[in-house]
This record gives structure tokens, sequence and C-alpha cells, in this order.
């Protein structure tokens, strides 16, 4: 209660007094982070007060330890002596572990680094961190960079297009257009090419000089070697947890048209439920756990895929996870064909039989060494269902869980009707496929195939998946998949006709 009470009356005292004076003396902020905020005051205002908005610089870790177990937000069991009765501020994160920093500079009688990491917040969120690390999501650049059919895509995407004598010639792209492109979420590779030295209102300072940054791609490889950004979620320097469970955060990579969940989840009735009864007002975005009914009155994204679930009576509906399949059985989105889950969120070593970095065959059968079995996707499915049955009774959710897999099935259907009259025109010589050496996402009715799949054939599926009904029909749905293959049939009518 100690606790409780003492986060509260420091919070109050934060946010309307600030930091610095006779304040620091009241709070638990450390000598060092002190001294970083004598400067950054006035250097970089925006970033101490959104610190100061945050819980870390109002609580302690000991305190955040000693909540009960449901409301805990931390999961360390041991933390450095010097850390537990301190706010968690600049110095905290900045200097931790200094020696597996490449990015590490002296900087004012400090060791700092600029790039804050999975591994540095595992100091007090070692479960958070074991999890993400499991998440396909923290192997996001890696699976798109070293994937050969996928790179492709992504050069046919980003390349330079130019035109000489009659014939198009796509140049590599270059590190700063991947950046702003698909390696924007996917994350880049931060490293250290140098440092420099600057001249600042401090004096002469010495800084790292980073490639690859800025960015907080879930992917990102940082310059300690781990994989993954927290901020993508819980954006710096708040780090809110309210933040993450905010449709409008995941809408920043789930727009669409590949990845089109938020779009789906405006149009849904759970999104017409969240955008017609006020946010704010009935959802408790703060609240640890999250009690169905009570804190919101219909899901948001990470009611169903991340956060811990009670109901009214405190029972647990869903735990607390950081890797974000956990209740997906099937993987809808990205690839050729809808499948189980991978086995392994590091998917570069899959291949399919015809020796294809694919989960599945051109075909759409499924590599079943690199996929979960059944009974494996059956307990994933059943976990997000305990979260549908919380509000929903039991002939709803399956009705619900029968459409969607009725879904599954027929644009998957729709996918492989367009692979084989892709497959027809490579054999017939009226387009040049991977046989003759060439890229397989360069010509108008290969350009259509990615469409069927990539676009179409997903929004179908996130439809079904999040109740968006006219993503499933027309906006994207299944006249663009039917008009498609026909477009594909004439194109290649026409070109075997030259």
């Amino acid at each position: 209660m100690k606790s409780i009470v003492w986060m509260f009356v420091s919070g109050i005292l934060l946010t309307s007094l600030g930091v610095g004076g006779a304040l620091a003396s009241r709070l638990p902020i450390s000598e060092d982070t002190k001294r970083c905020l004598e400067c950054h005051r006035s250097l970089h205002p925006g970033i101490v007060e959104d610190w100061q908005k945050s819980r870390m610089a109002w609580t302690t870790p000991k305190a955040a330890k000693s909540m009960i177990a449901l409301k805990r937000r931390v999961s360390f069991d041991n933390i450095p002596e010097r850390l537990r009765d301190v706010s968690v501020g600049c110095a905290e994160c900045h200097t931790l572990n200094p020696g597996g920093h490449p990015d590490t500079v002296d900087h004012n009688g400090h060791r700092i680094h600029i790039v804050v990491t999975p591994e540095d917040c595992a100091v007090c969120h070692p479960e958070e961190r074991r999890q993400y690390g499991k998440n396909i999501m923290s192997h996001a650049y890696g699976n798109l960079k070293h994937n050969t059919i996928y790179a492709d895509l992504v050069t046919q995407v980003n390349g330079v297009h130019t035109f000489n004598d009659g014939t198009i010639t796509v140049g590599e792209p270059d590190s700063e257009t991947l950046a702003n492109s698909c390696f924007y979420c996917h994350g880049t590779v931060v490293e250290v090419t140098g440092k420099e030295t600057r001249d600042t209102v401090e004096g002469p300072l010495t800084f790292p000089v980073l490639s690859g940054w800025p960015n907080q791609g879930v992917g990102r490889i940082n310059p300690d070697g781990s994989k993954g950004s927290c901020s993508a979620c819980h954006t710096r320097h708040q780090f809110a947890i309210q933040m993450a469970r905010k449709p409008a955060t995941c809408s920043e990579c789930h727009k669409g048209p590949d990845v089109p969940g938020y779009k789906v989840y405006e149009v849904s009735k759970h999104g017409n439920i969240y955008a017609a009864l006020g946010k704010e007002k009935t959802w408790d975005f703060k609240a640890v756990p999250w009690t169905v009914g009570e804190d919101f009155s219909a899901p948001t994204c990470a009611v169903c895929h991340v956060s811990l679930v009670v109901s009214g009576d405190g029972e647990v509906v869903a735990e607390r996870t950081h890797r974000m399949n956990d209740r997906l059985g099937w993987r809808i989105m990205g690839l050729i064909y809808a499948h189980p889950q991978p086995k392994s969120p590091d998917t570069t070593g899959i291949r399919n039989a015809a020796g294809l970095p694919l989960p599945t065959e051109l075909t759409g059968e499924p590599v079943r060494a690199f996929l979960i079995d059944e009974k494996e996707q059956k307990k994933r499915q059943q976990t997000m269902q305990a979260v549908c049955l919380a509000c929903h009774s039991a002939p709803w959710v399956e009705g619900q869980y029968a459409l969607f897999e009725s879904a599954i099935d027929t644009t998957n259907k729709m996918t492989l009707a367009a692979t084989q009259i892709l497959l027809s025109a490579w054999e017939q010589g009226a387009a040049k496929g991977m046989a003759q050496g060439d890229s397989i996402f360069n010509e108008a009715i290969e350009k259509a195939w990615v469409e069927q799949w990539l676009f179409y054939a997903n929004t179908t599926r996130y439809a079904a998946a999040m109740i968006g009904a006219d993503y499933g029909a027309f906006a994207n749905g299944r006249w663009q998949m039917s008009k498609n293959i026909q477009e594909m049939m004439d194109r290649l009518s026409f070109m075997l006709k030259e």
C-alpha cells in the first residue's frame, strides 16, 4: 500500500512541478540522471517532458516488483542494487552495460550509448524480452532480407526504374530508400561506422556515427547484436502501456493493402464500438490486468493478441504475451498462401520441395516440416477463443471461426487459380520466370499475381478474421480477386496471340 501511495504522490509532484531543484530531493532520481536532466532539460525539452509523464519517472523497480502478481509490470527476479530504489531515468537506460554497446562514448564523465535495446530493457523485463525473441516480428529484418524471393520483390518495388532503348532497367535500391519503405517496419541494421566530434553548447563532444539510423522497426538489428525495438510499440520516452494498447499504434505498420489490420478494424463491429462509445471514457488503457467489460467495452488489437485479460472476478482469460502469434494458428498475411504458423520465428531456413524459401509449394501445399502441427494450431486457437468467449456465446465463436476458415480455403483456391495462369505463362514463353533466370515480379502479369495474394487474398482473410465484411467483398476483397484472375487470363491470351 505504501508503494502505491508513494507512486501516486510522486506522480502528482513530478507532473506539476517538473524535475529539478527541491523536487529532485523528494523523488527517487539518481544523481547520474539528475546530471543528465540539468543539460537536456534545455537541449531536448520534449524528451524530458515525455519522460516526466512516464511511469518510469515516478516509481522504482523495487516498488514495481512489490505489486501483486496480476498487477505487476516487471518480471525480474533480481536487479542490481544501484537500480532498485531509483527512478528508471536517462542514466539507468543509456549507461547500462557500456562494454556490450559498440555505440558507447565518453560523454560528460559518463559512458553512454544512444541505442537502447531489448537487452537493456531486459534488466527489468526479462520475460517480455524472452517472449519477444520468440516472436516472428523480432526476426522481421532477416526474414525479409535473407529470403531470396522476397529480397527480389523488395528490389522490384524500391529500385529506381529507367527506360532506355525500349527496355526497362531496375537498379538496386539505395539504403535510404529501403529504410524509408520496407525496412521502416521490418527494421534496419544499426551499425557504428565511426565517431565524430561536434561543437555543442557544452563544448566539443564525441558522438558515434550510426548507419541504419534512425529506425524503430520491430526486427531492428541493434549495435549490441540484439533484435527488435521495444519503442516500436512503447514509444520513447513515455513508454506508455496505453499507447501500445491503442489500435492507432498498430496502424503504423498494419494499414494495408498488404496488412490491412487497422483498416479492417476501423469498419468492424469492434472498431465501430470503440469509435462510437468515447474511447477514453469507457476504455481504461492503463489498467493492469485488463478486465473484460470493466476496463474496455470492445477489444482492440492488444486485447486479442498481447494483453493480460481477466474476467470481472479476476480469473485469467489470457496471459500477457509478447510473442504475437501465441494466439494464432494460421498465418494469413505476407505469404502466397495462408498456412499454419512457422515453428521458428526465424523463417530463413524454410525450403519447399522445389528448393524455394517458401512455407508452401507454389501450388499451395504446406511444407509441414517447418510449420506447427494441428495440435498446436488448435491450442493457439483455443487461447484466442477464450478471449472471444469472454463476450460471446460458444455458438457465436464457433460460427465466426467457421467463416474464417472458409475464407482461408476459398482465398487459397483463388490464389491457386492465379498461380496456375502465371505458371502457364512461364511454360508457354509468354513471360519469363525463374527457369529463364529472370525476376518473377517484373512483368505485368507477375505483378497482377502478386496483387492477387499480397493485397486481395490477405484483405479478404483479415476481413473474415476481424468481421470487417466490406473489405472481404468490394474493398480489396473477393471482387478484386475474381476481376484480377480474369484480367490475368485475358492478358495471357493476348500475349500468346502476339
